[in-house]
This record gives C-alpha cells, structure tokens and sequence, in this order.
C-alpha cells in the first residue's frame, strides 16, 4: 500500500472563516459531514486551547466541496465547548458537543448536548446526558447509531486520577440516548475517546486512548460480534490521541496523534511511582514532547497497528475529520499549529495560535 498525500491547503483561517463569524486564534476540535448535497464543517474557536468561556462552535456549510463556505450558526454558552460531532442520519442532521468550565487549568467535563438542522436552521441546544459525560464520536455500525462516550475524566488531570470507563449508547430518534446493553453498558475500562468501525467479515474493531491510572497508552480491540461484550483486546505503549478510522474496502484506517520522542511511546515501561503518580508524570512528559498527526493501518485478525506515513500537522495537533471521495481518496480535515514549527511541544503549542488544514489523501495498491 502507498498512500499519496497533497499540500496542505488553509481552511480556518481561510475559505471557512466567512465574513460575520468570530474567528480567534485557537481553532481546533473539528468535525465534517456530507448531509443532503452539502458539506459542513463545525470547530471550535477560542482565545487559547485551554478552557475559556469565550469559546464557541462555529458551523459552516458548502455546496461545492469546500471551495466555499456559507455560515449556519454559532453556539456560545458562556462556557468552554468541543468536541462537534455530526450525525447523519434516517435524512436528518444532528450535532453533539460537549460543555466544560471557565478555568483554563481545570478539566471539567459538564454534559453532551444536541442540535439539530432543521429547514427552519439549527435548534436550540439541548442536554442529552448527565453531567460528567464526554460523547467522542457517533456512528451507524450495522445500521443502528452507536456513540462512544467515556465517564470519570473529571480526576484524569487532578493529582488523584480514578479510571475511566467507556460506554457505548443508541438512539431511536437522535436524542434520548440510552446504553446498547443495558445489562453490560461498559465497554471498556480505562479508555478515553474511543472509534469503532465495522470489521471486514463482522463484528467491530475499535481503537481507545488510556492516560491512567489503569493503564497507559492504547487498546486496540475487536468484537466479533457486534456489541459491548466479548472484546478482544491488544495494549500499545503509543497512546493514539483523537481516534478516527475509517475502512477502505476491507483495509481498516487510522488516523491520530502520534508521539516524536521515546519510539513513539507513552508508557515507559516504569514501574515507580505509583499509578496515580505515574500517571501525572507521563502526562507531563508528553505535554513536554513534539507531536505528529500520523496515519496507520490496523490488522482487524491480529490488531497489529502500522504506522504508514505523517500528515501535515504538528506542535498542537490532531482532531481529525474525513470525507470519502471513491475509488481510494479522501480529504482529511484537521488543525495544526503553524507547519513551519516542526518540533514545538505540544503544550507550547497549546498556548499559540492553530488553525485548521485540508489534506487529500490517495491510496494505492499494487494491482492499481
């Protein structure tokens, strides 16, 4: 397999900054959706990546492949916001987001809310879950819609961190959600943002991210059937931040943040201090450390992850969003600091502007 990567082309500040929309210098949690002729695109804007109640949700849409954009609405709740997801679905389009606080050195998750395009526009948001819940990406596996979420993060970057626990909920109309499996709603314990794809031959494969204490680094697992249950897991010491993937026949794609420094690793194999403590370290070691945003290639059977090639993102990097093209091309959507600093920490990156970038990519196979 080759993959053929374009240059880089600016969208944010660019083509998607339209005239009216507050656009300020951090713009990064991401997503894109091709819903009835059109493609649109959802980021957050903010002074700083760090929490701030100036954040907001800008959402703009194209009718010509992103060449040109017309803005839909803006979502400022006084109050930090991320992580847009779209949801096409049954003819409708939904957007989740998830708020947070004020403070900049707090992570305090709040709860996922819902809005959605009507022909009137976009509806007044909407909490759809408890407090303390971060959604990471919904999905139509089989048919059925299906959103990781994970609970517990509130204590990951606190000096006491408890583990998290990934849970896997459906819908039936896009807005009262409820777990798969009531009787087995836990998913996965210790994981963070979690994706899912349908495997080739059945079943699931899912990639999720683990900062601590119960584990450190990524779990790539597979269902052979679908659902909460019966997962068979292999752990990495490469911690795969902002999980997407996506199938390409019956190859499964990854794209995520990747580590520079230590072959990539995020678990350095210590055995002291203790899990909490250990964790606070290695979270500090990599805000420390520059970062890439990488494309893999995941063996469904044995789960081996191969790294195939960067893309054009680093410093602070890598919330990735994917359109599909045909025929083995995609354009893949995702914010960066600017490209010329190759080996910015990540955290010094957290603290400057960062905008959001197109790629295309091609993948080629011998017998093409």
């Amino acid at each position: 397999m080759r993959v053929a990567i374009s240059e880089p082309r600016p969208v944010v500040p660019g083509p998607a900054a339209v005239d009216g929309l507050e656009v300020l210098a951090a713009n990064n949690n991401l997503d894109v959706c091709e819903h009835d002729g059109r493609r649109h695109l959802a980021w957050r804007t903010a002074p700083i990546h760090f929490a701030s109640a100036a954040a907001r949700l800008n959402v703009v849409s194209s009718d010509d492949e992103g060449t040109t954009w017309a803005a839909e609405t803006t979502i400022a709740l006084g109050r930090d916001v991320r992580e847009p997801r779209f949801l096409s679905w049954n003819g409708r389009l939904f957007l989740y987001f998830f708020t947070l606080g004020t403070t900049w050195y707090r992570f305090e998750p709040d709860r996922v809310f819902v809005t959605e395009r009507t022909r009137d526009g976009w509806t007044d948001p909407e909490p759809i879950s408890d407090p303390g819940v971060v959604e990471w990406r919904p999905r139509i596996l089989g048919g059925v819609p299906v959103m990781s979420v994970y609970l517990g993060a509130e204590t990951t970057y606190s000096t006491h961190p408890e583990p998290t626990r990934v849970e896997l909920w459906t819908t039936d109309d896009g807005r009262a959600w409820r777990p798969l499996d009531p009787d087995h709603p836990v998913a996965h314990l210790g994981g963070t943002e979690t994706d899912i794809v349908e495997a080739p031959g059945g079943g699931w494969v899912a990639v999720t991210r683990m900062e601590g204490p119960h584990g450190w680094g990524s779990d790539v697992c597979r269902a052979d059937v679908a659902g909460t249950r019966d997962w068979r897991t292999r752990h990495y010491s490469n911690k795969l931040d902002s999980p997407l993937l996506f199938r390409d026949g019956d190859d499964v794609l990854l794209v995520a943040r990747r580590q520079v420094p230590f072959g990539g690793r995020y678990d350095l194999g210590w055995s002291r201090p203790q899990p909490p403590a250990r964790t606070r370290l290695y979270q500090l070691i990599y805000w420390a450390t520059p970062k890439r945003t990488a494309l893999w290639r995941v063996d469904p059977d044995t789960l081996d992850v191969v790294q195939l090639c960067d893309l054009p993102g680093r410093g602070d990097c890598c919330f990735p969003a994917l359109v599909a093209r045909g025929g083995g091309q995609y354009t893949v959507y995702d914010y960066s600091s600017a490209l010329r600093h190759r080996n910015r920490p990540w955290f010094v990156g957290q603290l400057m502007p960062t905008g959001i970038y197109e790629v295309d990519l091609r993948i080629e196979r011998a017998s093409d």
